[in-house]
């Protein structure tokens, strides 16, 4: 039983502040819960100033059990309207109005009085300022919104951070032909918040998939914990709101880069949730999983099976930019679909068809037999003279392996086509692009699968690490790690930097040696290339003019390609990893990957893959080749000091060079806690 079934399926229901003015809140809140009272459920209302209505809550309950007080009364009177619901035996409210915290002024002083209520008489708080829930299991419509009383029941759950984004979904879900399991507007959420409704939804049976919607996040770690938890049971898709948001910039790439919206995708991915980029892709996606779930596969693949040419073209084109693979169909397949199709077909994958026939079936079974596909993708008109969709599709299923059609068409048989295709556990969408969303959900879930299968075994780390590291003392960490450096000297005085010199060889380079130093290259504290004692009093004098008193003599290291690898404590969700290409391109381009620490080395090798320039660590034109497992294992022993190290805020390495021997640390920055950050960007060199 869960704590929050007062409020989702209440036995007795009471709408304070109920109305006969019809355009009031509570006279539609009124109308929206008479269903409820339909099914048997208790329905109360109570307004003081009207003799044909309870005049309290605590009146109500003298005649039967209230367990939900629906609470349509202005800001400043609605504290009070809880507490005494609450004083009267009920065990949730949900708090309909706005004026709260999100109006400003006098709001924020009567949300704080709600929060006292909820803390102080146990009472758990749906809102303020929420257009309600749907629970159509329960016959629960606490919804002033016209028309959702007819959303019918079903295995999507929709969580979202604004009532009317809630609404919004759950009519799309809707038209999209799926049932709501539970659809919650969080409001304010003065009490009940995300993971409280994800906890809730991982007990649920009715639930098949659940789909977040999230505007700003107040606790990371309890939410990463509730969708991991939530995600091992049924599907999460998650859509976060803020893609354009502008982050102030901080002492290092890192901090500039991780922005909230970008840390909070990747919070969320990393505990399991598929994550979409828009409301429509968030209903393809999570409808499909409310379906079926492909089998855990580390590389998952999908067949795709098209009747028209151009509409797969589309839908291959838009599979391929999410990075689906689509592997080529073995001989022994081949062979078949040979017997099967017209010599003039495609039928390597994509297969197409030409115009669908009865043979349809039998060509998806075949693709979806191959050893190498996980999810079948198939995209049809609607030609009901030429073939039976529903048939072929239904022949065409193997077990393990689930199957999205895109069904395009218009009418009632079309909508009814789907409705039947979703009824025998078939994904359905209206478009290529639907297709590939759902088709690349199924294979985002698959891969997370396989992921979590993985456990987690933090390496031994040094700990009791802090205060202040000049950049030799930050490398030296490096090295105790494992991170390759260039050999180098820590220097306090010239006649030391030409021992070094000498010991070194040229070139080397040159720098000021000063933890309280950060941006080495605003200061001029950097020389590049120094080969000769000469050269090297010349740049010795040129630090001396800015006062630097210790020099870094080291090794140049080879050329390459340059990365930034960042970890920080991110102020919601706590130590975090990125990586991205070094530089000012990583900035300019938002071209980077985050990660919560601690993270595996296998999952933290995947890192690179995601980015946009991957290509660059491939080989390109003849450059380095970067190995995932180093990178891997460099990344996750970041993290894990980090995490060892309470004391220290932030460990950035930049760059981070990938050269023909393996990466290296050419500058390294370790900032304590305590230190207050300056806030400048990170100067485009990395500080070389």
């Amino acid at each position: 039983m869960s704590e929050l079934d007062a409020l989702f399926a209440p036995k007795g229901i009471a709408v304070v502040g109920a109305s006969r003015t019809t355009a009031k809140l509570g006279a539609a809140m009124a109308r929206s819960l008479r269903g409820f009272a339909e099914r048997g459920g208790r329905l109360a209302l109570v307004n003081s100033r009207d003799d044909t209505m309870y005049s309290s809550v605590a009146a109500a309950v003298e005649d039967g059990p209230v367990d939900l007080a629906v609470v349509c009364v202005p800001a400043a009177a609605s504290a009070a309207v809880v507490a005494e619901a609450a004083a009267a035996g009920a065990r949730a409210a949900v708090v309909c109005g706005g004026g709260f915290a999100e109006a400003g002024g006098p709001g924020v002083g009567f949300q704080a009085g709600l929060a006292a209520v909820a803390a102080e008489c146990g009472i758990r708080v749906l809102g303020p300022n929420t257009s309600g829930f749907l629970a159509p299991h329960a016959g629960v419509t606490a919804s002033f919104v016209p028309g959702a009383a007819q959303v019918r029941p079903g295995r999507v759950a929709v969580v979202a951070a604004s009532g009317g984004v809630n609404h919004a979904l759950s009519f799309l879900l809707a038209e999209a032909g799926h049932g709501i399991s539970l659809a919650v507007g969080l409001g304010n959420a003065v009490d009940v918040s995300a993971p409280d409704v994800l906890d809730h939804l991982a007990d649920d049976p009715a639930t098949g998939a659940v789909a977040l919607h999230v505007e700003s996040v107040a606790d990371g770690p309890r939410l990463v914990e509730a969708v991991r938890g939530l995600s091992a049971e049924r599907p999460v898709v998650a859509l976060v709101v803020g893609r354009h948001d502008i982050g102030a910039f901080a002492a290092s790439h890192t901090g500039a880069l991780a922005t909230s919206w970008r840390t909070t995708r990747a919070a969320l991915a990393q505990a399991g949730a598929v994550v979409v980029d828009d409301i429509r892709e968030l209903v393809d996606a999570v409808g499909a999983l409310s379906v079926a779930r492909a089998r855990p596969a580390r590389a998952a693949g999908v067949g795709v099976v098209t009747a028209q040419a151009g509409p797969g073209l589309l839908l291959l084109d838009d599979l391929r930019g999410r990075r689906a693979r689509v592997p080529e169909l073995a001989p022994a397949t081949r062979n078949t679909l040979a017997t099967l199709l017209p010599p003039l077909t495609y039928q390597a994958n994509p297969v197409d068809t030409g115009r669908p026939g009865p043979e349809l079936g039998r060509i998806l079974h075949t693709v979806a037999s191959d050893p190498e596909i996980d999810v079948l993708a198939a995209y049809a008109l609607h030609e009901p003279d030429a073939v039976d969709l529903v048939t072929a599709a239904l022949q065409g299923r193997v077990p393990g392996v689930p199957v999205v059609v895109g069904l395009g068409g218009t009418g009632t048989d079309v909508v009814q086509q789907r409705r039947d295709l979703l009824a025998a556990g078939i994904a359905v969408a209206t478009d290529p692009s639907g297709v590939a969303a759902a088709a690349g959900a199924l294979l985002a879930d698959a891969r997370i699968r396989d992921r979590s299968a993985v456990p987690l075994s933090p390496a031994e780390v040094p700990t009791g690490i802090h205060g202040p590291h000049d950049e030799d003392q930050a490398k030296s960490l490096l090295d105790r790690i494992g991170v390759g450096t260039t050999p180098r000297r820590a220097c306090g005085s010239r006649a030391q930097a030409h021992a070094a010199l000498g010991a070194l060889g040229g070139p080397v380079a040159v720098k000021i040696l000063d933890a309280a130093v950060l941006h080495k290259t605003e200061v001029r504290g950097v020389h590049l290339g120094i080969r000769t004692a000469a050269e090297l009093d010349t740049a010795l004098d040129a630090l001396a003019s800015i006062g630097a008193e210790r020099y870094l003599v080291e090794s140049m290291a080879p050329g390459g390609v340059d990365l930034v690898l960042g970890a920080r404590r991110d102020p919601v969700f706590g130590p975090i990893l990125l990586l991205g290409l070094g530089g000012t391109t990583a900035e300019a381009l938002a071209d980077v990957a985050i990660r919560l620490a601690p993270v595996g080395p296998a999952e933290a090798a995947e890192m690179p893959a995601q980015l946009a320039g991957h290509a660059l660590l491939d080989g390109w034109r003849g450059g380095p080749v970067l190995d995932p497992a180093e990178l891997g294992r460099v990344v996750a022993a970041l993290g894990d000091l980090l995490v060892a190290n309470p004391d220290l805020a932030e460990i950035e390495i930049n760059p981070l060079r990938l050269t023909a021997t393996g990466l290296v640390a050419l500058d390294a920055v370790v900032i304590p806690s305590t230190v207050v950050i300056p806030s400048t960007a990170d100067s485009p060199d990395g500080g070389r």
